[in-house]
């Protein structure tokens, strides 16, 4: 299993960064979760439009799900009159009703005719045969869901956005690698946002690593203007393992329990 990531910014891109997203591949299977804001071009640049097998979507923030605009319109308009299928898109309900009106009255019709739209409910799975995604409903001010990507290549779990919750250590349950939201470091946060119990601190993201007995740990969906480095130390203080830090275009190969 590869994963790419496209983005590794949260709420905005930093100059020459994008907000979260990835591109994992498997046994010939492609799959996008999450594209927000400036992954697009990223993922065009890893993978013609026409090469997905599907994207999966944790939740309707804009940093997470916004790019998905350019991916209908690169599938639209790119491949048109080619006979390219609908491709699969998996979202939380409401999610669709967010895109359409970007493309005025004929929204909902193009949306229709690029993509396979399913609405999921946490707690259910795809099956990409021989990849298997699970879906883990996790705290975040909207409905979100924790990705679990199996594959023969390995496992690879993401939380999306949330909260300290029993159910994120349930997620990365011996993951070889497990994407975290590590938005925060330990510093007072109320100014920019009241509540953090909905976001995590690097900090918490490797306790729950630690919990969920994962082999590597990857810091992800950073606070623009954070000191990653900090971040990873503090990590460092809670999970022994391997801790790497989310960076644009940076690849991560799982190569099974000799990893």
């Amino acid at each position: 299993m590869r994963i790419r990531v496209l983005g590794s910014c949260g709420a905005w891109p930093e100059p020459g960064r994008a907000c979260t997203g990835f591109l994992i591949s498997d046994a010939g299977r492609h799959l996008v979760v999450d594209l927000g804001y400036g992954t697009a071009p990223r993922l065009f640049a890893a993978l013609p439009a026409d090469r997905l097998d599907a994207v999966v979507l944790t939740h309707a923030h804009p940093d997470h799900m916004l790019d998905v605009h350019a991916l209908l319109r690169a599938r639209h308009y790119g491949f048109r009159g080619t006979g390219l299928p609908r491709l699969p898109v998996y979202a939380p309900a409401g999610l669709a009703e967010v895109l359409a009106p970007l493309e005025g009255a004929d929204g909902a019709e193009l949306l229709a005719a690029a993509f396979d739209w399913h609405e999921y409910r946490p707690g259910s799975s795809i099956d990409l045969d021989p990849v298997r995604i699970e879906l883990v409903a996790l705290p975040h001010y909207v409905p979100n869901a924790g990705v679990r990507v199996t594959g023969p290549g390995g496992v690879f779990a993401y939380t999306g956005d949330t909260g300290p919750d029993p159910a994120v250590a349930r997620l990365g349950a011996g993951a070889d690698l497990f994407a975290v939201d590590a938005t925060f470091q330990d510093r007072p946060v109320s100014t920019v946002i009241p509540d953090q119990r909905f976001n995590l601190s690097a900090r918490e993201a490797a306790g729950f690593a630690a919990q969920a007995g994962a082999r590597r740990l990857l810091l992800t969906h950073f606070w623009p203007g954070a000191d990653r480095s900090r971040a990873a130390a503090e990590a460092a203080e809670h999970f022994s393992g391997p801790i790497l830090v989310a960076d644009e275009d940076q690849v991560i190969e799982l190569t099974g329990p000799d990893m």
